[in-house]
């Protein structure tokens, strides 16, 4: 058995040490994972996020082979736990080795599939790579077109990290692209973005809005201007 076979093993062990039937129950309705809802049939132990950020730093020397078996876990704590390590372990990374997780992370996607696991991990890869790499970029545009709802989710999420640099146009951009996404979650999604965009520059958000706030869902614009004056958010309300 290899040393970070071993480690795997572990690391597991461990975190079924410390499952919690009810907070599995509870976290199971939480991430809807009922039949035809967005998280059908995930799997849950019932471990907190600080409770995996331990873990997560305990093992944080597994191996990328190591990760992705974890990421490929039907127990959703594994693959989050999976995404923390990775996440770690890019922003200490020298350039070949983010172009080499960012590349993994891109090949796994499909194993990135609630929100709380894009959350956690799309500014901190994809979008800091792509902040770094403007000739990748493109991407964004190809996962915002995607049928997955995750990798359109990852896709929002990224632009994050261009946010925080702040540049607001990716962010702008795939916002429009997704203005008639059908799914709340991407509507949440994008409101939230653009709530960071007003957090540093209101009158980029307001720009914005002044050419879509009548079209956008209503989940989207509500988040959007959630820190908005009551009169000023009664105001865009009302295009809706």
């Amino acid at each position: 058995m290899t040393r970070s076979t071993d480690m795997l093993r572990q690391l597991k062990d461990e975190m079924a040490g410390t499952a919690d039937p009810e907070k599995a129950r509870l976290l199971a309705g939480f991430f809807k994972t009922g039949p035809g809802e967005y998280g059908e049939g995930d799997v849950f132990l019932g471990i907190n996020v600080p409770g995996q950020r331990e873990v997560a730093k305990k093992y944080k020397g597994l191996s990328l082979a190591a990760v992705g078996k974890l990421l490929k876990s039907g127990i959703h704590e594994h693959r989050l736990t999976a995404l923390i390590i990775l996440t770690g372990r890019y922003g200490k990374a020298d350039a070949e080795e983010r172009e080499r997780i960012f590349e993994f992370y891109l090949a796994n996607a499909g194993r990135i599939n609630n929100w709380d696991l894009v959350d956690v991990s799309a500014p901190n890869i994809v979008g800091e790579f792509l902040l770094a790499n403007r000739g990748r970029r493109g991407v964004l545009g190809r996962l915002a077109r995607s049928k997955n709802l995750w990798e359109r989710r990852i896709a929002v999420l990224a632009t994050g990290a261009f946010i925080r640099a702040g540049q607001f146009g990716p962010t702008l951009r795939i916002a429009k692209m997704l203005l008639r996404d059908e799914h709340d979650l991407i509507h949440k999604a994008i409101g939230w973005m653009l709530r960071e965009v007003g957090k540093r520059d209101q009158a980029a958000e307001e720009g914005f809005l002044a050419k879509q706030a009548a079209v956008m869902p209503r989940t989207m614009l509500r988040y959007a201007i959630e820190r908005f004056s009551p009169r000023r958010r009664a105001q865009y309300m009302g295009l809706r």
